[in-house]
C-alpha cells in the first residue's frame, strides 16, 4: 500500500479538503487528482509518495512518478508541481512524451498548461529524428531548440552519421534549421555547413552523381549540387560532361513567396562540340533551354498559373532534314520531351462564381519551329446545368471568345499557311432529366452560334448556326447471390452482379455555313453533320472481404454506331461502291479482375471493325494487360504486354525480391517480339538493382541498359526515415513498369 502524506492544518474547512484528497487517493489506488477549476483538465499524479501543501498549493512526489495532462506524459523519480501555475520540476530519469516526440534528461522544467519547458542533458526523438544536446527548449508543440548537440535519423547509440551544431531548430514533420553545422560520418568530420536548412519534404542528398555511357553521348558523367538559400528558396546546380558533346551546365530554383504564390525557374546551357561532324559543317552549336513556372492561389475561388518556355538551338536551325533530327528537349531532357514535345507558354487566370466559372487565357508561341495556336487572349465562360426556376428543365451555357493565330513551323523554311481569326462561340443546352420506370432518361436540345470576323475567302462578319439534339439513357440491373465459398482460397462472401447498359444519341444538323468557308483553327470550326449512337455495357461482380465491398470483376465495353452518314460525317466507305454506310466504329474493352488480395489483372483492348479504305477489318489493333502478384513484404512479380498491330509487341517483366534482411534484388526487362521501322527485334531494356540495408540508409546500385541509348550505372541513397525521398540523380523518365500503368 502506497503512503500519502497531506501536510495541511486540520481546521474544519481544510478537513474537508483532506477528506476529498484522501478519497481520490483511495479511488486511484496510486495517486491524487487535483483540479483547480471544473473547466480545467486535471493533472493526474501517481507516485510512491505524494504530498500536497494547501498553503503553497504545491504537490511534491518521489518514487516511480507518472504525470499525465492534456496528452503529455511525464515520468521521473522526483517531482514538484505548482497546481495553480502548472509549473513543474522533474529530476532523476526524467522523461517527457507527447504526440510530437520524446525527450529524456536529468532535469526537466516544464509548464503543463502551455507545454513549454527546458530539458538539461537531453536525449530526444522527434520522429524521425534522434539526437542529444546539453539543453533542449520546447518552445511550442511544433518547435524544439537544441543547443550544443546533434541530430540524426540513425537510431544507434553511436550513429553512422550526424549533424552537430551549436543551435538546432527542429520543427517535427516539417523542417530542421542549423547554423555552423558539421556533418560527421562515424567519428570523422566530412563537411562544414555555415547554414543548414532541411525540409522533410525535400531530398537530403546535396551531391548527386550518375556515370554511364550512351550511343549518342559516349561515356558521360552527370552531377548536381543541391543548394538551400532560405526556407523559401532552394534548387540545384547542374554540371555535366558528355564525351561526344562536351560540357553542359545549368541550374534550377524552387521558390515560395508568401501571398504571391510559388514557382520554379530552370536554365540549362551547352556549347555543344559534336565529335562526329562531317567536314564543312559547323563544329560548335549554342543550345540552351529556359523555363519559368508560377502558380498563385489568390483566394479559394481564384488562381493564376503561368508557364514560359524558350529554347535556342543552333543545331536544329542548321539541320537540313525535316522533321529535324535534333530536338534540345529530346537530346537532353527526355522526361520532359515525352510529357510534352512542344511545351506552351501561357498565362491562365481562373475564377469560380457561385454557379459558373471564367477563364482568361493568354497563349503565345515562343519557339518558332513548333506548330501551335496563339490565343491573344481567349475568354471561356462555363455555366453547368442550372435548374430553371421551379421547372423540370435545366440550362447549360458554354461561351468562348478569342483572337487566334495558328502558326505553322518555320522549319525548314517559313510557310504562308498561318491563319488569323477572331471568333465568338456560344453553345446553349436545355435538358430535362427524368426517370421513366427503371430508366434514367435525359433528353436535350442545343443551339450553337459562332461568329467569325472573316472567313476563308476573306468575307467578313460570318455567323454560323448549328442545331443538335439527343438523349442519354441508362439503367442498372443487379442480382445478389447468397454464396459463401473459399474455393481456390478466393474468399467469396456473397456475390452481387451489376449490369449497367448506357445509350446516348446525338444528332447534329448540317451547319448553316460549310467548313470550306471557315478558317480552320480547332475542332470547333470542323463541326459537321452527325447522327451517332454511343453504346456502353458495364458488368461488375462484387464480393466482401474483411468487411469491405470489392469489385471482384469489372468489365466494360463501349462503341459508337453512325446512322445514315452523309459526306463529311465520321462514317465509313466500302471498297466496292465508295458510298458511306451505317456502321459500328471501333469497340473498346476494359477489364479488371481481383481474384485474390495479392493478385491483380488489368487489361484493355481496341477491336478495329473497319475504316474508310477497308471495311470489315474485324481484328484487334491494340491490346494491353498487366498481371501483378504481391507475394509478401518486399516480394512482388509483374508481367505485362503492349501489342500494336501496326507497331511493336512488347512484353515487360518486373521482379522485386528480398534476399535477406540486409539485401534486396530488383529486375526489369522489356523485350520486343516484333520488328518495326522504329524498333528492332529483341531486348529493348534491361535493368538490375541491388539494394543494401545500411541501417539508417538504403543504397541502390542500378545497372540500366537501353537499346536506343546505351548503358548507365547509378547509385541511389534513400533514408529509411524518409522512404519517399530518393537521393539519386536521373534525367530520364522512369519507364512504365508492369502493373503500374
Amino acid at each position: 500500500m502506497r503512503n500519502f502524506v497531506i501536510k495541511i492544518p486540520l481546521n474544519k474547512f481544510k478537513r474537508i479538503i483532506f477528506l476529498v484528497c484522501f478519497f481520490n487517493a483511495l479511488v486511484l489506488s496510486s495517486g491524487l487528482i487535483f483540479a483547480e477549476e471544473a473547466k480545467e483538465s486535471p493533472i493526474i499524479i501517481n507516485g510512491d509518495n505524494v504530498e500536497y501543501s494547501a498553503d503553497s498549493r504545491e504537490v511534491s512526489a518521489t518514487g516511480n512518478i507518472e504525470v499525465t495532462y492534456k496528452g503529455s506524459k511525464l515520468t521521473c523519480n522526483k517531482l514538484r508541481v505548482n497546481m495553480q501555475t502548472r509549473d513543474g520540476v522533474a529530476e532523476g530519469n526524467a522523461r517527457l512524451q507527447d504526440a510530437k516526440g520524446v525527450v529524456t534528461g536529468e532535469k526537466i522544467i516544464y509548464n503543463f498548461a502551455d507545454k513549454k519547458g527546458v530539458i538539461l542533458d537531453a536525449d530526444f526523438r522527434a520522429n524521425p529524428y534522434f539526437g542529444k544536446a546539453k539543453k533542449v527548449e520546447k518552445v511550442s508543440d511544433s518547435e524544439f531548440i537544441a543547443r550544443r548537440g546533434y541530430f540524426t535519423t540513425c537510431s544507434l547509440d553511436q550513429p553512422h552519421y550526424r549533424f552537430e551544431a551549436k543551435k538546432l531548430n527542429m520543427f517535427p514533420g516539417d523542417k530542421t534549421q542549423a547554423k555552423e553545422a558539421t556533418l560527421y560520418l562515424g567519428a570523422v568530420p566530412v563537411a562544414y555547413l555555415p547554414k543548414f536548412n532541411y525540409s522533410m519534404k525535400e531530398p537530403l542528398m546535396h551531391v548527386q552523381v550518375e556515370p554511364g555511357t550512351r550511343k549518342d553521348w559516349g561515356p558521360y558523367l552527370l552531377s548536381a549540387w543541391r543548394y538551400n538559400i532560405t526556407s523559401n528558396v532552394d534548387g540545384r546546380f547542374l554540371l555535366d560532361y558528355r564525351n561526344k558533346l562536351g560540357w553542359a551546365e545549368g541550374f534550377y530554383t524552387n521558390y515560395r513567396t508568401p501571398g504571391v504564390g510559388k514557382g520554379e525557374f530552370k536554365f540549362y546551357y551547352t556549347q555543344e562540340k559534336p565529335a562526329d561532324q562531317p567536314k564543312g559543317m559547323p563544329t560548335e552549336f549554342q543550345r540552351y533551354f529556359m523555363r519559368w513556372r508560377h502558380k498563385w492561389d489568390i483566394d479559394q475561388r481564384t488562381n493564376f498559373v503561368s508557364e514560359f518556355f524558350k529554347i535556342t538551338d543552333e543545331r536544329r536551325k542548321l539541320d537540313s532534314s525535316y522533321p529535324a533530327n535534333h530536338n534540345f528537349l529530346q537530346d537532353y531532357f527526355f522526361r520532359e520531351y515525352e510529357k510534352d514535345s512542344q511545351p506552351l507558354s501561357y498565362a491562365l487566370f481562373h475564377h469560380a462564381f457561385n454557379y459558373s466559372s471564367l477563364d482568361i487565357l493568354l497563349q503565345m508561341r515562343t519557339n518558332h519551329w513548333f506548330n501551335q495556336i496563339e490565343k491573344l487572349p481567349e475568354l471561356n465562360y462555363s455555366l453547368p446545368s442550372l435548374q430553371l426556376w421551379e421547372t423540370p428543365f435545366y440550362f447549360e451555357n458554354i461561351t468562348q471568345l478569342g483572337n487566334y493565330n495558328k502558326k505553322g513551323s518555320m522549319m525548314p523554311v517559313p510557310t504562308n499557311d498561318d491563319v488569323t481569326v477572331a471568333r465568338l462561340d456560344t453553345k446553349n443546352t436545355i435538358s430535362q432529366p427524368m426517370k421513366i420506370a427503371f430508366i434514367q432518361f435525359r433528353p436535350f436540345v442545343s443551339s450553337r452560334q459562332t461568329f467569325y470576323d472573316k472567313g476563308a475567302n476573306d468575307q467578313t462578319g460570318i455567323i454560323r448556326t448549328i442545331f443538335s439534339g439527343g438523349a442519354d439513357m441508362s439503367t442498372k440491373f443487379y442480382r445478389i447471390f447468397d454464396v459463401k465459398s473459399n474455393f481456390l482460397n478466393m474468399d467469396i462472401n456473397g456475390l452481387r452482379h451489376i449490369i449497367t447498359p448506357t445509350v446516348a444519341y446525338l444528332y447534329t444538323h448540317v451547319p448553316t455555313i460549310p467548313g470550306t468557308n471557315i478558317k480552320q483553327i480547332d475542332s470547333v470550326d470542323s463541326i459537321n453533320r452527325g447522327n451517332t449512337f454511343s453504346l456502353g455495357l458495364s458488368n461488375k461482380l462484387q464480393t466482401k472481404r474483411e468487411g469491405k465491398s470489392i469489385d471482384f470483376v469489372d468489365f466494360l465495353v463501349t462503341t459508337e454506331y453512325v446512322v445514315d452518314p452523309k459526306n463529311g460525317d465520321n462514317a465509313f466507305l466500302t471498297n466496292t461502291n465508295k458510298k458511306f454506310v451505317s456502321q459500328l466504329s471501333d469497340v473498346l474493352f476494359k477489364l479488371k479482375v481481383l481474384p485474390y488480395s495479392w493478385l491483380r489483372l488489368e487489361g484493355d483492348a481496341t477491336y478495329e471493325h473497319s475504316d474508310r479504305d477497308n471495311v470489315n477489318y474485324n481484328r484487334f489493333s491494340l491490346a494491353n494487360y498487366d498481371l501483378t502478384l504481391d507475394l509478401g513484404k518486399d516480394r512482388s512479380f509483374g508481367v505485362g504486354q503492349r501489342y500494336e498491330r501496326k507497331g511493336k509487341n512488347e512484353v515487360t517483366l518486373d521482379l522485386r525480391w528480398r534476399l535477406s534482411p540486409k539485401w534486396k534484388f530488383g529486375m526489369y526487362q522489356r523485350y520486343n517480339f516484333k520488328k518495326t521501322d522504329l524498333f528492332d527485334l529483341g531486348s529493348q531494356e534491361q535493368e538490375y538493382t541491388l539494394t543494401r540495408d545500411l541501417h539508417c540508409w538504403e543504397l541502390d546500385i542500378t545497372l540500366n541498359k537501353k537499346e536506343i541509348s546505351g548503358t548507365s550505372i547509378f547509385f541511389t541513397f534513400r533514408l529509411k526515415a524518409f522512404p519517399e525521398n530518393e537521393f539519386g540523380f536521373d534525367q530520364s523518365l522512369t519507364e512504365k513498369k508492369s502493373g503500374a500503368q
